[in-house]
């Protein structure tokens, strides 16, 4: 499969990198303090800006200190992240400039969990610290083609998540790609099962028809 495009923008987390088990330790310790009741590892929650969800879950007064809370427990635990498979091998074949990031994570946290997992930082990068609304709005994706300097309709976007979905939408850009099964049902325009095998010259995204996802695939 071949797709024309001038940019290419990631979601990080689910995409580009395993930071699941980093963040569960580190919701599941924050929950145990401020919202008792609250789980995380639910298909709602992914792809959201932590911020936003904090702020969902305390009173106004306490949302300084629970928000600082998160922000240092997932710090903590950002070296656990892993790249997921591809990615290294097509993030170090891409020329600068025509590819970046468009994160959820702060600044902190998604420069150490890009680190962690021997991922290129791009100059371009996009962090949730850089855009007054997180998905599913789409100004992370928008911030993102405008910093490559190309179209929102000239980039793809690849994500994992319904609110980035969403995201790429709302920002306008061109075709979405969804990675992994759980993006199955998003409305992604095609869902690959990882980032094996894709390549980009700047110009001609090309996708193996062998990693191409169906509605009857699911995890494992």
């Amino acid at each position: 499969m071949k797709f024309f495009a001038s940019g290419l923008l990631f979601d990080n987390d689910g995409v580009l990198v395993d930071s699941h088990e980093a963040a569960r330790i580190g919701w599941e310790q924050w929950a145990s303090e401020y919202a008792p009741n609250f789980n995380w590892d639910t298909p709602e929650n992914a792809g959201v800006r932590a911020e936003d969800k904090v702020r969902e879950l305390v009173a106004a007064e306490l949302f300084e200190i629970a928000n600082d809370r998160i922000n240092e427990l997932e710090q903590s635990t950002a070296h656990l992240t892993q790249p997921l498979p591809g990615a290294v091998e097509l993030l170090t074949s891409l020329r600068a400039g025509t590819w970046t990031v468009c994160t959820s994570a702060n600044a902190n946290l998604g420069r150490a969990r890009l680190a962690a997992a021997g991922i290129p930082v791009p100059a371009e990068l996009v962090t949730g610290d850089d855009v007054a609304r997180g998905k599913p709005f789409g100004d992370p994706y928008a911030l993102g083609a405008s910093r490559l300097g190309v179209p929102a309709a000239e980039c793809v976007v690849f994500e994992d998540a319904a609110a980035g979905v969403e995201s790429a939408r709302a920002a306008g850009v061109g075709f979405v790609v969804g990675v992994s099964a759980r993006a199955l049902g998003t409305g992604a325009d095609v869902v690959v099962r990882d980032l094996s095998g894709i390549t980009f010259d700047g110009a001609t995204l090309y996708i193996p028809e062998s990693n191409v996802l169906g509605e009857g695939d699911i995890d494992g």
